[in-house]
């Protein structure tokens, strides 16, 4: 039987609440989810407090589109992450990197500095654009981070699982390795199986709403009708991850 932690992606007050009665134990809380994930605004933050006992880990990035910051977005990421944890999340997810693709130290160690043990310090899979996957996570080892999360290097984590197995042994403990990216009930055990991983990222998603019709758009991806939390994945998962695996 395993005993796998079960992190939810969440963009809302009723994303948090599914995770929490389709049984996910802990929450990564955004905004702009169909973006890769965005900073998620401090009402959001407040209101979720209200509603769920699960720990909270609060992304802050503040755009899309990559992950090497000018000093405007490092000085956004610096306020974000101080409000967030004044108002108490259990941890922050974060990522930056040099237009080389290698982690950008100097910025990261800032950050870190700035969560000290007001929470716990999680690089995100900005680490999946590193060129050389093994030496970053000698580096994140060496600046503090808790966890890193990633796919592998693939796109979904069961296609990079041989790499997630290698990091998990090379990081013996000093750092958790989180698998994440496409990660499906379906498949879930295997992927545990595969590499030995104590704690899987999902999102677990559905489209609601209604097209209203007609050409209007309020931006590229507003058609009406918007991602949520499906409780009933959830629960999937996490039966899926309590049934004994048959791969070595």
């Amino acid at each position: 039987m395993s005993n796998c932690v079960l992190e939810i992606a969440a963009g809302s007050v009723a994303d948090v609440q599914a995770a929490q009665s389709g049984g996910a134990d802990r929450i990564e809380l955004n905004c702009g989810l169909e973006l890769g994930g965005l900073t998620p605004t401090i009402g959001l933050l407040f209101e979720v407090q209200r509603t769920t006992t699960l720990p909270i880990i609060a992304m802050a990035r503040p755009r899309p589109g990559g992950f090497c910051c000018n000093d405007g977005e490092f000085r956004t990421m610096q306020r974000d992450i101080d409000l967030m944890l004044d108002a108490k999340v259990d941890g922050v997810a974060f990522g930056c990197l040099l237009t080389s693709g290698e982690i950008d130290q100097a910025v990261c160690r800032i950050i870190l500095q700035l969560i000290g043990k007001r929470g716990v310090a999680v690089f995100h899979r900005a680490f999946d654009l590193t060129p050389d996957p093994h030496a970053a996570l000698e580096t994140l080892i060496t600046l503090g981070f808790r966890r890193v999360m990633t796919s592998g290097q693939k796109t979904t984590a069961l296609e990079g699982a041989d790499l997630i197995a290698d990091l998990i042994r090379q990081a013996k403990g000093r750092i958790e390795v989180m698998p994440a990216g496409g990660i499906k009930p379906e498949h879930v055990r295997e992927l545990i199986d595969r590499t030995g991983c104590t704690q899987v990222h999902a999102g677990l998603r559905r489209r609601i709403g209604r097209s209203p019709g007609g050409e209007i758009r309020f931006g590229s991806n507003d058609d009406g009708r918007h991602e949520a939390v499906d409780e009933n994945l959830i629960r999937e998962m996490r039966h899926r991850m309590k049934v004994s695996g048959s791969h070595p």
